[in-house]
């Protein structure tokens, strides 16, 4: 690893984490820089889950005051689905070989960057259950496949699923955009903790890159959270949809001009 790439790499992981810890996405912008100085796709992927993940983790204890607003019975089929779902995302990815894992990858860029797309309008409807009174809601059996889906994507690759909690919180009947914002990063971090587990048993992890990226990562991910708390992230949306587009369209090119 070059001077030139260890710096590419932590300054991309520190805006990862920030970006994260506001409307998701960091993915966007580790894991192709990981692809660009050389590491190989699937490899790729498990270095980047491990960069970023202390990052997610740090943004956990931003906002650790919201967690006493929601119902932990909720919150305990989500977190059981998550395990076993990114863990079979995970054994998914490890069997997928580096060529075909390679050609998904635009794929997974722009399907990810179009849930994006949707994730103002997906916003503004939370904001507007937020002015409903006599909201209620209890994990059901549908909402607990849903999260396992998600969650099986989060083990595969990952970039655009906290969108995708968020919908299934304001549907469970969540109020608060900020509680929702929480339970999204903790689980978030608990998906992608056990699908490390099977990435390091694996040894599918460059734990150069992904212990230098993990640094900046959780720098940016902590005061990313504390001040996303305090500004919209509607800017911050339209750069992670931009860079989405930008990476799916070069990957595209790249594989099939």
């Amino acid at each position: 690893m070059t001077f030139a790439h260890a710096a590419l790499l932590f300054g991309v992981a520190i805006a990862g984490g920030a970006i994260n810890s506001v409307a998701g996405g960091g993915s966007f912008l580790c894991f192709p820089a990981l692809l660009f100085i050389g590491v190989p796709p699937v490899n790729a992927n498990a270095t980047n889950t491990l960069a970023l993940w202390p990052g997610t983790l740090a943004s956990v204890g931003a906002y650790r005051r919201e967690f006493s607003k929601a119902n932990p019975r909720q919150i305990l089929s989500l977190v059981l689905t998550g395990i076993a779902g990114s863990l079979l995302g995970a054994i998914i990815l490890l069997k997928t070989p580096q060529l075909t894992f390679l050609h998904m990858v635009p794929w997974l860029l722009a399907s990810a960057t179009l849930i994006f797309c949707f994730s103002a309008r997906i916003s503004r409807w939370v904001r507007e259950r937020e002015t409903r009174t006599g909201t209620t809601g209890r994990v059901t059996t549908g909402a607990a496949l849903v999260q396992l889906v998600i969650a099986v994507y989060i083990g595969f690759f990952g970039a655009g699923a906290g969108i995708l909690m968020l919908a299934l919180f304001a549907f469970m009947g969540m109020e608060s955009i900020h509680t929702m914002n929480a339970f999204k990063t903790m689980l978030a971090s608990v998906c992608n903790g056990v699908a490390l587990i099977a990435f390091v048993v694996a040894k599918a992890i460059w734990w150069p890159q992904a212990l230098l990226m993990l640094v900046g990562a959780a720098f940016g991910g902590y005061f990313g959270a504390h001040y996303a708390q305090k500004v919209a992230p509607a800017k911050v949306r339209l750069i992670v949809i931009f860079i989405g587009a930008g990476l799916s369209i070069y990957f595209f090119v790249k594989q099939y001009a």
